[in-house]
């Protein structure tokens, strides 16, 4: 088994890849390889694509290595393959991102990226640190996971969802945050679980585990 962490100088990757190869080992899930490569995309078991920064950027960054979004949309559309994303990541599973400027994201989780608004003003964007999860629909990736865990965050924007269904669960800031979507074989995290200790890894674990 093969997971690609997609590498596509959009963050550093380092604590991704420690918690995922350290999760790799202890769920005996196979290989984890950071790649840019297409080809090795191509052949992955699980993609996972994180990202740091504005989601403009970040698309732009990931169109500007040929062939490779065309990997990835090929793996997890069409082959059904596992896939992660996480914060821009997630963000750009929605269909539209309204920072800076409109961008199209890739529309597989009908939504758009919009600026965290508190009803408390004193509360600060961007949204950073430790929050607790609300979960609101089950999923094999979220087995032992429950309302209460926390999660670590740093974010001005989230997804707002079309179907409430693929909202799998938020966290409370003054007003409600997506934290968690999904639908079929993909899922996106908002808050970094490579950062957030136990409930973090256990995501992980249940992600390279998963067969959707």
């Amino acid at each position: 088994m093969l997971t690609a962490l997609v590498d596509y100088d959009s963050g550093n990757l380092h604590s991704a890849q420690k918690a995922f190869e350290r999760m790799a080992r202890e769920a005996d899930a196979g290989e984890v390889i950071v790649t840019s490569d297409p080809d090795v995309v191509a052949k992955a078991d699980r993609i996972v694509l994180p990202g740091d920064g504005a989601f403009p950027a970040c698309k732009a960054h990931l169109f500007d290595h040929t062939g490779l979004f065309e990997a990835i949309e090929e793996q997890v559309t069409h082959n059904a393959r596992p896939f992660m994303g996480i914060c821009i990541g997630m963000q750009m599973m929605a269909t539209t991102g309204h920072e800076y400027k409109d961008t199209a994201g890739f529309d597989w989780v009908a939504g758009d990226v919009v600026h965290i608004d508190p009803k408390d003003k004193a509360l600060k964007v961007p949204h950073m640190g430790w929050n607790d999860l609300v979960i609101d629909n089950p999923h094999p990736v979220l087995d032992g996971i429950h309302t209460g865990e926390h999660a670590y965050f740093v974010h001005s924007y989230h997804v707002r969802v079309k179907n409430p269904a693929h909202r799998l669960a938020h966290v409370d800031y003054a007003g409600d945050i997506t934290a968690i979507i999904g639908r079929d074989n993909m899922i996106g995290c908002q808050f970094h679980p490579e950062k957030s200790q136990a409930a973090g890894l256990r995501i992980l674990a249940n992600f390279l585990n998963w067969k959707p």
